[in-house]
């Protein structure tokens, strides 16, 4: 059973800067390929950045692209989600999980990202 705990979220104002992190325990962290989602207030969950299982490779949606940044340090089984230039349309509740299949234990707490002046 992998556990999963998203940290790091907050209240900041449009165009400032939040680091999210994303602790893994009970599986090998390492042999997968990991994304941050988002689900904002009313909307369904959708896929933000991934992340190979080296970390070598990454992919962000549109909405995004230029202004997140996704990194994983395997030793310490923790995946990261820099952002930058944060956006109002940006507030949700984020949460981590392997990509393409999400781990059939589910869903960690998620962490809570509000964008507002």
């Amino acid at each position: 059973q992998v556990q999963l705990v998203e940290s790091g979220g907050g209240l900041v104002q449009p165009g400032g800067s939040l680091r999210l992190s994303c602790a893994a325990s009970g599986s090998p962290f390492s042999f997968y390929a990991m994304a941050w989602y988002r689900q904002a207030p009313g909307k369904q969950r959708e896929w933000v950045a991934r992340i190979s299982s080296g970390g070598s490779s990454t992919n962000y949606a549109d909405s995004v692209k230029g202004r997140f940044g996704i990194s994983r340090d395997n030793a310490k089984n923790t995946v990261y989600l820099q952002m930058n230039s944060l956006k109002p349309e940006d507030t949700a509740v984020y949460y981590c999980n392997r990509w393409p299949n999400v781990f059939p234990s589910g869903w960690g707490q998620g962490t809570r990202v509000t964008v507002s002046s």
